[in-house]
This record gives structure tokens, C-alpha cells and sequence, in this order.
């Protein structure tokens, strides 16, 4: 019984491992950084990934427990992620809990203006969120971010018709814009 639960835990880590690395490449995908307004900076990353993640867990949350848990794995390495990442850009340890704090709090305040306008279905309040957040200081002068709303209310459609078995293998795959990876 108990070399099962490792068994189980050791598939689970896996099945985790599998689906952020997918996730995370989709959010490297150079097109978001060339074509759709995305800045190539590590604020950039994070909120590609941010918007890539929120889109996996929107889709998540309608499902079974399996894939629930999955999603909070996914959660739970990202932020190890950023941890690490802040950690790599000389952050000492004594300020990692108050950036993590900030960064926790910038991802879960874009989950709620994202899910906003998705479930509205308003590109054009989705497209004033993403300048909002990925552009914060420019105000008007930050680019045209409609075509990375639109990718992403298309992803999200796509991710309405992902069976409930490739989410519990961790095997989702997102198209990317010009393709798909």
C-alpha cells in the first residue's frame, strides 16, 4: 500500500512536470514577443506565462479532482519558478518573501480581470486589461495588445474541447498564433 502512494506520487509529479513544461513553452513562443505587443523582458515572461496559466486553469476548474490537482501543482511550481528566478536576479533572501508576496498578488489580480473579460466576452475590455498590466506605466502609449486578446479567447475555446483525459495526463497543448506547437 504504501510503495503505491510513491508509485502514484512519482506518476502525478510527472504528469505535472509534462503539462508546465507545454504551458511554459507556449508562453515562450517568440510570436507573442515579435508580433503581439508582448515586451521581451522578464516582466514580459512572467506575464505571458501568467495568461498562458490563467487560460489552463480556467479550463481546469470545471474539472474532475484529478485535474483540479493538477492545476495546483502547476500553481505551486510556477511560483517555485519565480522564486527561483528572483532568487537568479540577485534578490537577497530577505526581500524573496515581499517580491513573492507582490508577484502572487499581480497573478491572482490578472486571474480576476482576465476571467472578467473572457466571461463577458469582451475583447476590447480583455485588450484593456493586458495593456493595463503588461504595459502599467505607459498608459496610451503602450502598443495594441487586440490580437493577443483575440489569441486568447481562441485559446480558450480551444481549451472548452480538451477531453477530460488529456487534462489528467497532462497532456494539453495549446495553438499558438501561426500555428501550433
Amino acid at each position: 500500500m504504501v510503495f503505491g502512494f510513491f508509485r502514484q506520487k512519482k506518476h502525478n509529479r510527472i504528469i505535472v512536470e509534462r503539462q508546465y513544461a507545454a504551458l511554459t513553452s507556449t508562453a515562450r513562443t517568440p510570436v507573442f514577443y515579435a508580433e503581439l505587443g508582448v515586451p521581451d523582458t522578464v516582466m514580459g515572461r512572467f506575464e505571458m506565462l501568467s495568461l498562458v496559466l490563467i487560460l489552463f486553469f480556467r479550463r481546469t476548474r470545471q474539472s474532475a479532482r484529478g485535474g483540479q490537482e493538477i492545476a495546483q501543482e502547476i500553481v505551486d511550481a510556477f511560483f517555485e519558478d519565480v522564486d527561483h528566478s528572483i532568487r537568479e536576479l540577485g534578490i537577497g533572501d530577505q526581500g524573496v518573501p515581499k517580491r513573492m508576496k507582490k508577484l502572487a498578488g499581480m497573478f491572482y489580480g490578472r486571474l480576476e480581470s482576465y476571467a472578467d473579460a473572457l466571461d463577458k466576452d469582451d475583447r476590447g475590455l480583455l485588450a484593456a486589461a493586458l495593456r493595463r498590466n503588461i504595459y502599467p506605466e505607459t498608459g496610451e502609449g503602450a502598443p495594441d495588445l487586440t490580437h493577443l486578446a483575440d489569441w486568447m479567447m481562441d485559446a480558450e475555446r480551444q481549451l472548452r474541447t480538451v477531453d477530460e483525459e488529456v487534462i489528467e495526463t497532462g497532456s494539453v497543448r495549446l495553438d499558438v498564433p501561426g500555428g501550433s506547437l
